[in-house]
């Protein structure tokens, strides 16, 4: 299952990547020669009008091939024809597509999990929250006078108290109950706590709004992540390839299907934010090429260009080289 997995997540969201480049390519009239999926021989070949769609052996890869797009052409529908903005708006399509896809799956997996509340859904055996009386159904209105709009509030508020009691107030059948209990530091969690679980409710609104907020909170995490790899304090060595990919995803189908596809948003997330880095033979590169041309004209070759990029490729593919051993010294030997 973990093979069967990562060759899904693989081929999806290059598949994803690779349909932001193709159908905003075709929005702008541009000529696709082929849209293919992985990488190698192809196994399966249709051609469709002007373009030939191909599926290959590897699913490690794919492309979006059109006309023009690293050499010159004079046909009028190539790529190096198209006006800049149309241009860069077919490049920035495969990240964008990627990061569409991780807000997506946050806000399945958040509707899958749905919402904590501040209704209390279960009370453990002989807890503080039992000896002061909760009852399931009880809905914390305020703790110590203070009002808990949503479950967050609830364990800040009980959490961080340092007393040895806290006023808790219900809403039970309609009417306020003031209950005290006592507060019981847990070591593991590193707060207090009172033997009470949250019940969930599962909401589209929410989740959206969930799903939105997670993908903010991981996309500034990981330039803070790229900001350290640049300033040394994250070491090149924990960059992980296929390799660690794979393994990532074995680890994840333990836990069950809802982690791989959070696996899955995290990686769609890094392959959005990895392509807009303004790197030879990346998006990002493409694009820091596209506004020098723009601002001096022809000084920059097409030619020149290419050799660029062929360089940018060839780093990172040594990049990719040295990940791969890292992650075999570490996962596997």
């Amino acid at each position: 299952m973990t093979i069967i997995y990562a060759i899904l997540i693989f081929c999806f969201l290059i598949f994803v990547h690779e349909l932001g480049h193709f159908t905003v390519a075709k929005c702008c009239g541009v000529k696709v020669n082929e849209f293919a999926v992985g990488m190698g021989p192809a196994f399966f070949r249709k051609q469709r009008g002007e373009t030939l769609y191909s599926l290959r052996v590897f699913p490690i890869g794919g492309f979006c091939a059109m006309e023009g797009e690293d050499e010159d052409s004079e046909d009028p529908r190539a790529f190096n024809n198209k006006p800049a903005w149309q241009r860069a708006c077919v490049l920035i399509a495969g990240s964008f597509m990627n990061f569409i896809t991780c807000v997506v799956l946050l806000i399945i997996i958040a509707f899958y999990l749905g919402t904590a509340t501040t209704t209390i859904d279960s009370i453990e055996k002989d807890s503080p929250a039992a000896a002061a009386g909760f009852k399931a159904g009880d809905e914390i209105v305020a703790v110590d006078g203070e009002r808990t709009d949503e479950w967050q509030d609830v364990i800040t508020l009980i959490g961080d108290s340092k007393a040895d009691e806290a006023a808790v107030t219900v809403n039970r059948d309609g009417s306020e109950i003031l209950l005290n209990t006592e507060l019981v530091y847990n070591e593991e969690a590193g707060r207090n706590m009172i033997g009470i679980t949250s019940r969930s409710e599962r909401n589209p609104a929410t989740a959206v709004s969930q799903g939105v907020k997670n993908t903010g909170s991981m996309t500034v995490l990981m330039f803070k992540t790229i900001g350290q790899i640049f300033t040394g304090d994250v070491s090149v060595k924990e960059l992980s390839g296929p390799v660690g990919i794979v393994y990532a995803t074995n680890e994840a189908a333990k836990s069950g299907v809802i982690y791989v596809l959070y696996l899955a948003a995290l990686l769609s997330l890094n392959l959005a934010i990895f392509n807009m880095l303004p790197f030879p033979a990346l998006d990002g590169g493409r694009l820091l090429f596209l506004g020098i041309r723009k601002v001096t004209g022809e000084r920059v070759s097409e030619e020149t260009e290419g050799k660029i990029h062929f360089i940018g490729i060839c780093l990172l593919m040594a990049l990719m080289v040295y990940v791969t051993f890292n992650d075999v010294i570490r996962f596997i030997i």
